[in-house]
């Protein structure tokens, strides 16, 4: 029998889950992304919070289980029902292997940190298990500490990720007087109503180019390898405010479309075009600094576009994104997108077809995801969080996978590559923060 929180039975005789139980069917894009997953392919996304000073594990198991009710997700594992995958209850979440303490020495240098990240990254969630896990390395190379926090992708996306960390993991700030939840603003899921033939053209800008080959393309085995870079989070808005309207996002794109134009022209000598994969969040902006999340897990679509390489002026590489971009957001692609997945998963045939057109190397050579982190500095248990970064998973070849978040006034750069495809993602990442430097320096004073 299936028991729920505190023993109360979740399957009844009819085969379902009883009502009340806070079980649920799994969402189709849910379904999509543990689809994905298979023995070379984990389906996690990962946090890597690097701290100021040492973390005590068994105060940070207590703190987390505490404040585990306020987000529900947290306590939820995979169950299949009849056929169909359903989340549902864990009675007796064990912290002991959801938080645990890594065997990362001090004397092994920063070499040694992004091996140890890397190993654990490559490893798979346990599926009897809620889909989460922290990894404590308790000695970082020059000191402090670090979690390394891995949270499958089926279960948050990037922004639902971030909700959670404000949840369960930062400490709490006082709430300031007065605050109250936001609105759902444009580019959401509240966007205004499309029109059929818009939806068209979406479909034809995002169609896959089947003339295009990408530099990333080649079968994936299970290691990977990650890189790290940060740069000014305000010096990249300043550029980017100045030129024509343009988003950070914009000039994230443009800082990574200098740093592949560096690699590539050193590895291949020649530029050609890298279609790149953009996910868009649907869900309505983040309401409070503790909201645990109380939206579906996974709520992203997506836009691809061609990242300008031949020029060597980042202010012109940036101008060409900014415009595609634009045309994207006024065109609704990423919803329009989201509508035609949610329409196809009613003909399972269609939507495995269209999963496997949409993830085809021809459809785009890698993923560029962009997530606001915390806007203040952040503490874990009092300890500073001096570095926050990203990670997210490769896919069949796909060799390349590069994740952004922001904390406070930094923009942080976690890169993830399949080593036996592409073993020199750390020049890539020095790459892409000198790129980020060339663009700050055309700010206007």
């Amino acid at each position: 029998m299936w028991l729920g929180v505190g023993g109360a039975p979740v399957m009844p005789a009819n085969g379902r889950p009883a009502k009340g139980t806070g079980a649920r069917r799994l969402s189709p894009e849910a379904r999509r992304i543990l689809a994905l997953e298979n023995e070379t392919v984990a389906g996690h996304t990962c946090k890597v919070i690097e701290l100021g000073g040492p973390v005590d594990v068994d105060r940070l198991r207590a703190s987390i289980a505490e404040r585990l009710p306020r987000a529900p997700k947290l306590s939820m594992r995979l169950s299949e029902i009849d056929g169909v995958p359903w989340w549902v209850p864990d009675p007796q979440v064990d912290m002991t292997a959801h938080v645990v303490e890594s065997g990362q020495s001090a004397a092994a240098g920063q070499a040694g940190f992004l091996a140890t990240v890397s190993a654990i990254f490559a490893q798979h969630l346990d599926r009897s298990r809620p889909l989460w896990r922290i990894d404590v390395i308790p000695r970082m190379p020059g000191g402090g500490s670090a979690l390394v926090w891995r949270i499958h992708h089926a279960l948050a996306d990037g922004l639902t990720a971030m909700r959670m960390a404000g949840t369960v993991l930062w400490d709490e700030a006082p709430r300031a007087a007065g605050s109250r939840k936001r609105a759902p603003g444009p580019g959401t899921a509240a966007a205004a109503k499309h029109h059929r033939f818009d939806g068209l053209l979406s479909a034809v800008r995002e169609a896959p180019q089947p003339w295009l080959r990408s530099p990333f393309d080649g079968h994936i085995d299970g290691q990977r390898a990650v890189a790290f870079t940060t740069t000014g989070l305000d010096g990249l808005r300043q550029v980017a405010g100045a030129a024509d309207g343009a988003t950070v996002n914009d000039a994230v794109l443009a800082v990574v479309a200098g740093g592949l134009r560096r690699w590539l022209e050193a590895h291949h000598g020649h530029l050609g075009t890298v279609r790149v994969k953009v996910p868009v969040s649907l869900h309505s902006p983040p309401l409070t600094p503790g909201d645990g999340g109380s939206e579906p897990g996974n709520r992203d679509s997506f836009f691809c576009l061609d990242l300008p390489l031949g020029s060597a002026d980042p202010l012109e590489r940036l101008a060409v994104i900014r415009s595609a971009t634009r045309v994207r957001k006024q065109g609704h692609d990423a919803q329009h997108l989201d509508e035609l997945m949610h329409g196809l998963a009613r003909t399972p045939r269609l939507s495995r077809f269209a999963d496997r057109i949409l993830a085809h190397p021809r459809s785009f050579a890698l993923n560029v995801s962009n997530v606001p982190g915390p806007r203040r500095p952040v503490q874990v248990l009092g300890v500073p969080v001096r570095a926050l970064y990203s990670l997210a998973e490769i896919g069949e070849h796909h060799a390349l996978r590069v994740a952004v978040v922001s904390l406070a006034g930094s923009l942080n750069f976690g890169l993830v590559a399949d080593p036996t495809l592409l073993n020199d993602v750390d020049q890539l990442a020095a790459d892409i923060q000198a790129e980020a430097a060339a663009l700050i320096a055309c700010s206007p004073a």
